[in-house]
């Protein structure tokens, strides 16, 4: 009699893959039920872990929530200018959606035993743990538990027959959602180490983007974009075209030293066209709308829920309510901005709101609505403690 059934969150690489077999083998589980949940992963990737998980496991679920992550985590996300370290969270905001699918399955299964693959090293093991241990479930992660390595589970995977995505010359780790693509390991974890062009896929390099620039107008309503050049598209299917539309114009790359959750640092290389371009876009028209007391502390919250988000604290309760303040701040973010792409950069080249806290007559130099004389007087007043004081000191 085994330990009945666990419920593994399952990618179809290599380590989900391989946790098949060691569940049965190592964990002496009767019983493995894989997940693949679709948040907007190449239509290939989606159809590989299902076919792989109905090859390999007992029984498989493939569950689409590609909308969901969109309206629940991104939109809330661009609303929020959402970036960790200087880039567009992606595989963060993707996490507690996924472990929340799996905790379904397993109360649906009569599993109290769920799994994952992740590495005692990342920051996906606490983002998933957080979730699962929230709903009371035990969590099985053979990957940290077992201390494995990527070559040993090449190995693995080999005399078990299983067929990975991943060979030894290329060894990368690639997780893909539609906000952001994440690629790490093998040579990419010498920092010196200058990635190969083959390891991108939704991007080109920026000398070998088109020698014209593409232009474009973003729309937005409450924060949230609503249409890509006059177009009103569903926040998934904006997403998608404009990650095409900006990386063929080589924008979207970032190649950097991260700071994990638990203090070490890696390097991780990511490729996020849309996002950068949206969220460009949402931060210009906030300019525009907002009030200088409104951006300046806005900034801090933007923070705040970054971080918050990156760490996967989804439910804790400081999220929500920075949330409720961002929600509050973009009642009035609605308007249009208009960009130019050019080989890997985005500029900003025009913007308008209805209700922009800006008037061309009064801050025109050839308006005379302000009478000028009346700044006399706030001048005269303007920095007087620190005058006062630099003549004390002569």
């Amino acid at each position: 009699m085994g330990k009945g059934t666990v419920i593994l969150a399952f990618s179809g690489g290599l380590d989900t893959s391989i946790c098949v077999p060691l569940l049965k083998e190592q964990y002496g589980f009767d019983t493995v039920v894989t997940v693949a949940v679709d948040v907007g992963q190449p239509e290939k990737d989606i159809r590989m872990a299902t076919e792989k998980g109905e090859l390999i496991a007992d029984k498989h679920y493939t569950i689409d929530i590609k909308e969901r992550f969109v309206t629940e985590q991104l939109f809330p996300s661009i609303k929020a200018n959402g970036s960790y370290e200087g880039y567009p969270m992606g595989t963060a905001l993707a996490r507690p959606l996924i472990a929340e699918e799996i905790a379904k399955i397993a109360k649906a299964e009569g599993a109290t035993t769920v799994s994952h693959g992740c590495t005692g090293k990342g920051n996906d093991q606490l983002r998933f743990d957080f979730i699962f241990r929230k709903e009371g479930l035990d969590i099985i992660a053979p990957m940290r538990e077992m201390n494995l390595t990527r070559e040993w589970e090449m190995e693995y995977a080999e005399k078990h027959g299983i067929p990975v995505p991943v060979v030894k010359d290329k060894p990368y780790s690639v997780d893909e959602n539609c906000w952001s693509r994440s690629i790490e390991g093998g040579k990419l974890e010498d920092p010196a180490f200058h990635p190969p062009e083959d390891i991108y896929a939704w991007t080109v390099s920026a000398s070998a983007a088109p020698d014209e620039p593409r232009e474009l107008a973003i729309g937005f309503e409450n924060g949230v974009p609503v249409s890509l050049d006059g177009e009103r598209l569903g926040g998934y299917a904006l997403i998608r075209k404009l990650n095409e539309i900006a990386g063929a114009c080589g924008v979207g790359r970032n190649d950097m030293v991260e700071d994990r959750i638990l203090g070490l640092k890696a390097r991780e290389v990511y490729e996020h066209p849309a996002a950068t371009v949206l969220l460009k876009a949402h931060a210009d028209l906030e300019r525009l709308v907002l009030t200088r007391q409104e951006l300046a502390f806005k900034a801090i919250v933007d923070d705040k829920w970054s971080e918050l988000g990156y760490m996967g604290l989804v439910d804790e309760p400081l999220f929500p309510a920075l949330s409720a303040f961002v929600d509050k701040t973009q009642e009035r973010v609605t308007g249009t901005v208009d960009l130019v792409l050019y080989k890997g950069s985005v500029t900003v080249a025009g913007r308008s709101a209805k209700e922009a806290i800006y008037s061309d007559d009064l801050v025109s130099f050839e308006s005379t609505t302000i009478d000028q004389n009346d700044a006399v007087g706030f001048s005269a007043y303007y920095g007087f403690q620190a005058r006062l004081l630099a003549q004390l000191r002569k």
